[in-house]
């Protein structure tokens, strides 16, 4: 554009841009442009993950073959270390505290081992899953894919280190005079609820870890407590004897509790429904899809903020 001067001259005025006025939001629609690392939509999110499946496998298997590689044993380890813990337990419970209280030691030794085993999975879950983000930076920073890949890959490799250490549980088991039966196909819907629900934890505590490191250092101690809550040296049932019905029936609910007497239930011939909390599919049904979901979407809502600062 231009104008006449007082003296009869011609100034010619800046065009104005055609950007100019606009904010951010507007400039990236212009150009469509969009936000780095920005969430996608649940069901978008759900799809990239499934797309990022292989990925996913393949990590958690490198992660198992790299966990003992330092170690003479290897992943003999896998198998020892819980089968340790559950020989300190039984010495100091068993023998010395007496806590197989009401059962024979046919029958508490598996009961005990079982409930090492299952308890190590979902605890094990937990402490990988919340190092899953902040122990990955480099590979969040790097690359971009839907970070539940990592807490989700994780509770995947202790899933096939509990299959692996299973091969000494059902020694065991067989070892002191179960057999196998019907209520062994019963495994396979145990391991399938108990995987979503260690996995939803991985989820709920990769979130909290990636913002506070420190979590990592408080877990143990949290751990701790629930799996002495959790009857895994001791029954439920035969403890809590002549106390209120409401006491026994909230330990029971437990999910740790629910998935270890599940799977006992399955293993273990001596150990009847009668030591299983009323409508025990149904807890272990809830306790997998809520806390599988609800871990999932917290998750997923600060997907944009995994790496940044």
């Amino acid at each position: 554009m231009s104008e006449t001067t007082h003296d009869g001259g011609i100034a010619v005025s800046a065009v104005p841009a055609p950007d100019e006025g606009l904010t951010a939001a507007q400039l990236a629609a212009r150009y469509g442009l969009a936000v780095s690392g920005a969430r996608p939509s649940l069901v978008e999110y759900v799809r990239q993950l499934w797309g990022r499946r292989h990925f996913i496998l393949a990590f958690s298997q490198a992660k198992l073959t790299a966990q003992y590689s330092q170690a003479k044993l290897g992943q003999l380890w896998q198998v020892a270390t819980p089968l340790l813990n559950a020989a300190v337990y039984y010495f100091i419970f068993g023998v010395i505290l007496h806590a197989s209280r009401g059962m024979s030691q046919d029958v508490y030794i598996p009961f005990l081992v079982t409930g090492v085993f299952t308890f190590t999975f979902t605890q094990s879950s937990i402490m990988t899953g919340v190092r899953a983000i902040s122990g990955n930076l480099g590979l969040v920073r790097a690359l971009h894919f839907p970070r539940a890949s990592l807490p989700v890959s994780f509770a995947l490799q202790q899933l096939q280190q509990l299959l692996f250490s299973m091969i000494v549980m059902v020694a065991v088991v067989v070892g002191f005079g179960s057999r196998p039966g019907l209520s062994w196909v019963l495994v396979v819907p145990i391991l399938f609820l108990l995987f979503l629900f260690n996995t939803g934890l991985a989820l709920v505590v990769a979130r909290m870890g990636a913002k506070t490191p420190d979590l990592a250092q408080l877990l143990p101690f949290v751990l701790r407590t629930w799996m002495y809550m959790s009857g895994v040296m001791f029954s439920i049932t035969k403890m809590m004897e002549g106390r209120p019905e409401w006491a026994r029936t909230l330990l029971q609910l437990n999910p740790a509790t629910v998935y270890m007497d599940l799977m006992r239930f399955a293993l273990i011939d001596g150990y009847g429904a009668s030591n299983l909390p009323p409508h025990v599919w149904a807890v272990a049904l809830a306790w997998a899809v809520v806390v599988f979901g609800g871990g999932f979407v917290y998750f997923w809502k600060a997907e944009e903020r995994y790496g940044r600062g």
